[in-house]
Order: structure tokens, then sequence, then C-alpha cells
């Protein structure tokens, strides 16, 4: 194996460190188990890492990530099936490709979402990082809010779906970015 220049290496472990939240994310919503996916994630960057001459700094580093990550999500399941099959090898191979299909429109997601944000009416960006950024109960937000907990529940709905629709909007005027 030629050893990549020193530029290129630099690239590679760049995007592999920029990937590694997003990596360990696809794994773990294929095997749904945080031991197993942080497992499959150090295997994924063991065969990234001997398939750095396949890198390509042109190219999408998660997709070709997020490939690999696949193939060993695959390995994983099989290696798993010699002691007790818990998933349909087949059912966990549409999961992949799905999930696969969805990796770029996730990132291009998390790259909106923060623009989204920013549009909310003040009110609504406040609840939302309430709730979320500072895990505050629903209970104690309708407390806050002087409100019905059901109330607060529909104004997250809405606030979430407002959110949805904005990303969406953001990504298809972009276009993908892998």
């Amino acid at each position: 194996m030629a050893k990549p220049s020193d530029s290129r290496t630099e690239a590679f472990v760049t995007d592999l460190a920029k990937s590694q939240n997003r990596l360990y994310a696809y794994i773990y919503s294929l095997v749904a188990d945080h031991s197993r996916a942080s497992d499959v994630l150090q295997e994924t960057n063991l065969v990234l890492w001997r398939k750095i001459d396949d890198f390509d700094p042109q190219r999408p580093f998660l997709a070709w990530a997020t490939g690999i990550a696949r193939f060993q999500v695959m390995a994983h399941f099989r290696d798993m099936g010699r002691d007790q099959l818990l998933v349909d090898e087949e059912l966990a191979s549409q999961l992949a490709e799905d999930a696969e299909a969805n990796a770029c429109v996730a990132l291009d997601g998390q790259q909106h979402l923060k623009q989204c944000l920013g549009e909310l009416h003040s009110s609504q960006r406040k609840l939302i990082e309430d709730r979320y950024f500072h895990s505050h109960s629903i209970t104690h937000l309708a407390n806050q809010q002087e409100r019905t907990e059901g109330a607060v529940r529909l104004m997250l709905f809405r606030i979430r779906k407002s959110l949805a629709e904005c990303i969406r909007r953001a990504v298809s005027v972009e276009g993908g970015s892998c």
C-alpha cells in the first residue's frame, strides 16, 4: 500500500473526525444498542483507515464512510447470528439502505436547523430551547407559561412541524450536499 500524501491524510483524518457523530447515529439507528454501535463504529474506523488509498477528498466523505459502515453493520449482524439472531438480515439490509439514502438529507437538515431556529418567533424559540436544549418537562413548561400540558404539547408539535417544513424548503432550494 502506497503512503498517501500528508495533505490527503490530513484531509482524511479531518473528515473522519467530523463524521464520527453522524456515523455513530447511523450505526445506532441500525443496531439500536449503544455498546454495539460503539463497537461497530470502531470497526468502521479501522476499515476506513485501511482503505485510505481509496479516499477521494473531492467526493463526499460521509457518503463513502456510511457505505463502509453499512457493511460493518451487516458483518455485525452476521456475527451476532452465530450466537443468536436478533434481527432478520434482510430487514437490517433494508434499514441500512434507507438510512444511507437519508444520510445526506440529515446532514443538510442539521446545517439548516440553526437557520430555521433563528427564523422562529422569540417565544417559540425559547419554548424549543427550554424543552429540548434544557430538558424541561412538559409539566414545568405548562406551569411556567400558565397553560395546560396539552396546550404546550400542541405548541411544540406545531413548532416542530414548522421547523421541519423550513428545513425541507431550505434543502430543496439548495440541493443536497452529498
